[in-house]
């Protein structure tokens, strides 16, 4: 099965959350490209990392993808959350039932967009008050219909494998989370 994840990165976006991610789908066997939504390749992480993304935002085709992942961070979730092309992809993904992924900060983007008010969804703590979910859970990831949130960095593995089992299926996750020595 071939499905493309795109996962979009800002400066001062959560080195650990958007790597760890593509690390896991690609290991996994999922065509997974980062893309830069800051008109140029190279984005500083939040950390001081900096890496070099596979795309600009805007020489791509969104038509084949399966999946979007924001991952969070300060600036870097604001800095998704500006990004007009971003937006109105998220709200292409939502309206079409398209999986969208967020990870500690960056589901409150989706909160403000208004796809959590039914749902349930976790974030980082110190986002709970604006995620304008229908619930904040505390669990480590929620997958709630084809919106799946996380808490944060220490949540990125679990993360990572529940976005492949959702793209692939339960052997496929269960090979990497060996792999990885993930227990």
């Amino acid at each position: 099965m071939n499905q493309k994840v795109c996962v979009f990165l800002a400066d001062g976006f959560e080195e650990i959350e958007g790597l760890t991610v593509v690390d896991i789908l690609r290991r996994g066997q999922v065509e997974t490209e980062t893309v830069s939504v800051m008109g140029r390749l190279e984005i500083q992480g939040s950390h001081g990392i900096e890496i070099k993304a596979d795309r600009l935002f805007e020489e791509m085709s969104f038509d084949d993808a399966a999946m979007l992942v924001l991952p969070g961070g300060i600036p870097g979730t604001p800095n998704l959350q500006e990004h007009p092309g971003l937006t109105g992809l998220l709200k292409q993904f939502y309206e079409e039932e398209k999986y969208l992924a967020a990870i500690c900060a960056a589901p409150r983007i989706f909160g403000g967009l208004g796809f959590l008010k039914d749902r349930p969804a976790c974030c980082h703590p110190s986002q709970e008050d604006v995620l304008y979910s229908k619930e904040v859970s505390k669990d480590k990831v929620v997958v709630s219909g084809h919106i799946i949130t996380s808490r944060g960095m220490g949540t990125a593995i679990e993360f990572g494998l529940t976005l492949l089992e959702l793209l692939t299926d339960k052997t496929t996750a269960e090979h990497v989370k060996n792999g990885i020595v993930y227990f």
